[in-house]
């Protein structure tokens, strides 16, 4: 099933779907934020789904915040709760789909591989949840059996909001295997499914993470409100960036920055080194939302931004922020839909909060352009993940609103390479846009405060 952008037919999923048996799914670390978030999802479309943790009561824990998500009496009635000593090989056994969602460690979860291979089915589907570890490496001396059955299904949080998936394939993996998780994803689960590449990270994340840590590392020298402030949800973002990092957290987001960091040598990697003084103050307890704090945190009804120097919290009212007018007038032009001209304005402003604005827009344009080829076929792929994934407005998105002239201008000015796809299309005498698809309304990524 290749990934295009476009959606089989019915009665090609149908047919995909009636190819193996689906009724059982046992979630590992079905405890945490994405493991039951996940499992509830799949108490939608098939009738048992197991919980599993290290202790029955985190599991039920599990079972508890997942019915809490979704607010739906289906999924208690489709779950059952278990623990890794008493339950796990019995529940592997009977599953259709073992899905895996311990924390990013490749250690932990290879170890954890090794109990699932003794147990599962020749024919049991195993997925993992990870969201930038190798599926080769994770895979790597199991079975012909396991290999052939083994991907990677990356959900976003919360899976039962966030669409955006990412199906990733191991070197051995069995194509009707894939096909039927893509079928199966997308209509009994409602996924907008997006085949990537085994890179680090993947698509979205590769590309999503670049702009996140390139704002953590602003924030060093302009403070954290004024950073959100910049790269505020006007350039396309409907959660500013460390805001983004905060939800989540601080640990996820250093875990994938790190892998990244030390696995690619790419145009913008000095943006992927993790802030020196985020480490010393994860040493410290930060992790973001999950611990109270990180770049924000609440007192009552104020919102209190980090002062990184000190690491202590002051108002964000007390945070003294330059004049910057053009976001309103911006605002304004796409309360109304007018995206072209609200995108205009931000191409013309003036000031070094502006230009600073620009640049990590253009970093975030080439950056995408050029991992064509290297974690997506298509700069459709990589649209379709930061638009469903993240948010986040795509790539190509914005070149087609501000033209690739425009784009390519901004590039350029902002000191970086410019992809070759976008040249060609600035100097092509057609002005063909970039994004298409049939069933996303690029308004949506157009955020008017």
């Amino acid at each position: 099933m290749p990934d295009n952008g476009s959606t089989p037919s019915a009665a090609a999923t149908r047919k995909l779907l009636s190819s193996r048996p689906l009724e059982r799914i046992v979630v590992l670390g079905a405890n945490g934020t994405m493991g039951y978030g996940s499992a509830a999802l799949f108490t939608q479309a098939v009738p048992h789904v197991t919980f599993l943790a290290r202790t029955r009561a985190k599991a039920e824990e599990g079972l508890a915040s997942a019915i809490a998500q979704v607010r739906s009496p289906t999924v208690a009635s489709r779950a059952e709760c278990g623990d890794y000593n008493e339950d796990l090989e019995s529940a592997v056994a009977q599953a259709d789909l073992i899905f895996e969602a311990l924390t990013e460690d490749l250690d932990i979860k290879r170890e954890m591989f090794d109990r699932v291979e003794s147990a599962r089915r020749d024919d049991a589907i195993v997925a993992t949840v990870t969201s930038g570890l190798s599926i080769n490496a994770l895979c790597q001396g199991r079975s012909e059996s396991f290999r052939r059955h083994f991907l990677g299904l990356h959900f976003f949080n919360p899976p039962n909001v966030i669409t955006g998936t990412e199906l990733i394939a191991g070197n051995d993996t069995d194509a009707d295997v894939l096909d039927f998780i893509e079928a199966f994803s997308r209509l009994r689960l409602g996924r907008e499914m997006v085949r990537t590449a085994d890179t680090p990270a993947f698509a979205g994340n590769r590309v999503g993470f670049k702009v996140l840590n390139e704002a953590a590392q602003l924030a060093e020298t302009l403070g954290p409100a004024l950073v959100d402030r910049i790269v505020g949800p006007y350039t396309g973002r409907a959660l500013t960036p460390l805001a983004t990092v905060d939800l989540v957290g601080w640990d996820i987001h250093r875990a994938i920055v790190d892998n990244v960091h030390a696995n690619t040598k790419d145009e913008a990697h000095s943006t992927l080194e993790l802030p020196a003084y985020m480490a010393s103050l994860m040493e410290r307890g930060v992790l973001g939302d999950k611990t109270g704090g990180g770049f924000f945190k609440r007192d009552g009804k104020t919102r209190l931004a980090l002062d990184v120097a000190s690491g202590n919290y002051i108002p964000i009212s007390e945070v003294a922020l330059p004049d910057m007018g053009y976001v309103n007038d911006i605002a304004n032009l796409y309360a109304q839909g007018r995206y072209e001209d609200g995108m205009a304005i931000f191409l013309k402003a003036k000031g070094d909060e502006a230009s600073l604005a620009r640049k990590v827009i253009a970093g975030y344009i080439s950056y995408a352009f050029h991992r064509v080829g290297e974690v997506a076929e298509s700069i459709n792929e990589i649209d379709r993940i930061l638009g469903m994934g993240f948010n986040w407005a795509p790539p190509s998105v914005l070149v087609d609103t501000m033209g690739s002239r425009a784009a390519v201008d901004m590039i350029g000015e902002a000191g970086l390479p410019i992809p070759e796809l976008l040249s060609d299309a600035a100097n092509s005498s057609k002005q063909e846009r970039f994004f298409h698809h049939p069933n996303i309304n690029v308004g949506r990524f157009f955020v008017a405060s």
